[in-house]
C-alpha cells in the first residue's frame, strides 16, 4: 500500500498567505491529497511546471489540493507584493504561502527549485520530486492514492480567493524593438499580444487576439502565450513566444502570423547533444538579428541559440546547458537563464539573469566572458568598480557607444556599465521590475513590467516620463 510514515511538517508561516482569504494548515486538508510546490518566481524551471500543476488540478479537482510554498532566492522575491504580481502574471489559482525565511523549506528538507512534495489524505509525506516533468511523475501516484484512500477522501472541492489582475491597458509589458520610422513594437506579455506604437504612445496596430494560445492566422485571430523578445527583419517581426517555446513570425505586410520554429513542447539538450542539427527553443526570452543570423536568449535551457534566417532552422550556439557562470569557448561556457541581448560591433552582450551578470560572446573568437557578475548566489544593489558592483536578476540590456544600459530588474533600476572605466552607476530608479531598455531618438525607453507602464528616460538626468499608451478612440 502507498502510504507515508512521517507526518508532514506545518506549512503556515508568519509571512502570510496569498491567493486565498485565510491561512491554512496541513490539518485543514485532511481527507485531501496535497501537492506542495516549492518555487521562487524568477526561476524559469519553476515557471515551466505551472501548466503541469494546472493539468493535475483540473484532472483531480475533487480530491487534490495544490499549495505553493514560495521560498525566495532573491531579496526582491521575498515580498508579498512581488509574489502577488507573479501569481497574476502566471495565472496561478491555488493558495501560496510566503516562506521568506525558508522555515518550511528546511522542515521538508528541500534542496532545489522547483521541488514538489506529495502528502496523503492522512497528512503523511509520500515523497518528493525535484525538477520538471511533474505531470508524468506525479499523476500515477495520484491515481493510486485516489484508489487506496477512496473510503476516506473528502471529495468536496475547496474554493480559494484568487488574485485578479486589474484591467490596466498594458499588462506586464516586457520587450521592445523599433522600426526605421521610429515606431515601437512592444510585447504586452500579460495580454498575450504585440502592440505597435508611435512615439506618443498611440497604438497603431494590435497583433494577436489577446487570448492565450498557439494559433497562427491574421492579426485578430492569432494567439500567443506570454510573448517577450522582438526582432525586426525587413517586413518580418520575429517574436520570442516564451511559454509556447517557439519563435513566431509576423508578416507585417500581409498581417499574418505563422510559426518559424518550435512545436510548443520543451526541448532539452546538454553538452554534446544535438550539435549541428536543428533544435527547438526552450522559453526563448529575447532575440537579436546580426547579419543572416538571429540569436535567441534560450532562458529555459541556459543557452544562446542561433537561427539561420534563410532556412529558419535553429541551432545550438553557446552554452553547455548547465546552469553556471563559466567562461570559455562557446560549447564549454555556461549561462544562467539568459534573458536579454544587445550587440556592439561583433560582441554580443547577454543579460544573464539568474547570476545577476552581464556576459559577452565574441562572435569572431567564440569566447564567452563575464565583465560583471560573480555567480548564481551573488546579487545585491551595489554601484562602483565592477569587482564590487552587484545587480539583482537583470533581464534587459542595451548598448549606447561603449556603455551597457541594464534593466536591473529586481532592484527596480536602470544601471549603466561603463566598459571603458569598468564602473557601474545607477541612471534611474523607482521602476517595478523593468524588463527591457531600448535606445531611440536620444532617449531610453524602459518597460516597468509590474506597474504595467512604459517610460522614457533622459540619458543625462535619469528623469522618467511616462508614455501614456492609448488606443484610437
Amino acid at each position: 500500500m502507498l502510504t507515508g510514515r512521517v507526518n508532514a511538517p506545518e506549512i503556515n508561516t508568519e509571512h502570510g498567505w496569498l491567493n486565498t482569504d485565510r491561512a491554512w494548515s496541513i490539518k485543514d486538508f485532511r481527507g485531501k491529497i496535497v501537492l506542495l510546490d516549492f518555487w521562487t518566481f524568477g526561476c524559469i524551471n519553476c515557471q515551466h511546471i505551472v501548466p503541469d500543476l494546472k493539468r493535475l488540478e483540473e484532472e483531480f479537482a475533487e480530491v487534490l489540493v495544490v499549495v505553493g510554498v514560495h521560498s525566495a532566492k532573491f531579496d526582491a522575491e521575498r515580498q508579498n507584493e512581488t509574489i502577488r504580481q507573479a501569481i497574476q502574471k502566471f495565472g496561478i489559482e491555488h493558495p501560496i504561502v510566503n516562506d521568506a525565511d525558508y522555515q518550511v523549506w528546511n522542515q521538508f528538507g528541500i534542496k532545489a527549485w522547483p521541488t514538489t512534495v506529495l502528502i496523503d489524505p492522512k497528512g503523511k509525506v509520500i515523497g518528493q520530486h525535484a525538477g520538471e516533468g511533474v505531470y508524468d511523475t506525479v499523476r500515477p501516484y495520484l491515481q493510486k492514492l485516489k484508489e487506496e484512500f477512496k473510503d476516506v477522501l473528502n471529495r468536496e472541492p475547496l474554493r480559494f480567493h484568487v488574485e485578479q489582475a486589474d484591467g490596466a491597458l498594458l499588462n506586464f509589458p516586457s520587450k521592445l524593438t523599433s522600426d526605421s520610422e521610429g515606431n515601437i513594437y512592444l510585447s504586452d506579455s500579460g495580454h498575450n499580444r504585440i502592440l505597435k506604437l508611435n512615439q506618443e504612445g498611440q497604438v497603431l496596430e494590435v497583433i494577436g487576439s489577446g487570448e492565450k494560445g498557439f494559433a497562427n492566422g491574421g492579426f485578430a485571430d492569432a494567439t500567443f502565450y506570454e510573448p517577450h523578445g522582438l526582432a525586426l527583419h525587413g517586413q518580418t517581426l520575429y517574436v520570442a513566444d516564451a511559454k509556447n517555446n517557439s519563435i513566431r513570425k509576423v508578416d507585417l505586410q500581409h498581417r499574418m502570423v505563422s510559426t518559424a520554429a518550435g512545436t510548443g513542447e520543451l526541448d532539452y539538450y546538454f553538452h554534446d547533444d544535438s550539435i549541428g542539427i536543428p533544435v527547438n527553443p526552450n522559453s526563448p526570452w529575447d532575440l537579436l538579428i546580426y547579419g543572416d543570423s538571429m540569436f535567441i536568449a534560450n532562458a529555459g535551457n541556459h543557452q544562446i541559440l542561433r537561427m539561420d534566417l534563410e532556412t529558419e532552422q535553429v541551432y545550438r550556439f553557446a552554452g553547455s546547458g548547465r546552469e553556471a557562470l563559466t567562461d570559455g569557448p562557446l560549447r564549454e561556457a555556461a549561462f544562467n537563464q539568459p534573458s536579454g541581448l544587445a550587440i556592439n560591433g561583433n560582441v554580443l552582450y547577454v543579460a544573464d539573469a539568474e547570476a545577476s551578470a552581464i556576459r559577452t560572446v565574441n562572435l569572431k573568437t567564440g569566447m564567452v566572458l563575464t565583465p560583471l557578475g560573480r555567480g548564481l548566489f551573488d546579487f545585491g544593489d551595489v554601484d562602483g568598480f565592477v569587482d564590487d558592483a552587484l545587480l539583482q536578476h537583470g533581464v534587459g540590456v542595451e548598448i549606447i557607444d561603449s556603455d551597457v544600459y541594464i534593466a536591473d530588474t529586481y532592484n527596480g533600476k536602470v544601471k549603466v556599465l561603463d566598459m571603458s572605466r569598468n564602473r557601474v552607476r545607477t541612471l534611474t530608479d523607482g521602476l517595478h521590475e523593468p524588463n527591457d531598455v531600448l535606445y531611440l531618438n536620444g532617449q531610453l525607453w524602459v518597460t516597468s513590467t509590474n506597474s504595467h507602464q512604459l517610460f522614457r528616460v533622459d540619458l543625462h538626468s535619469g528623469e522618467k516620463q511616462e508614455v501614456m499608451v492609448k488606443f484610437k478612440s
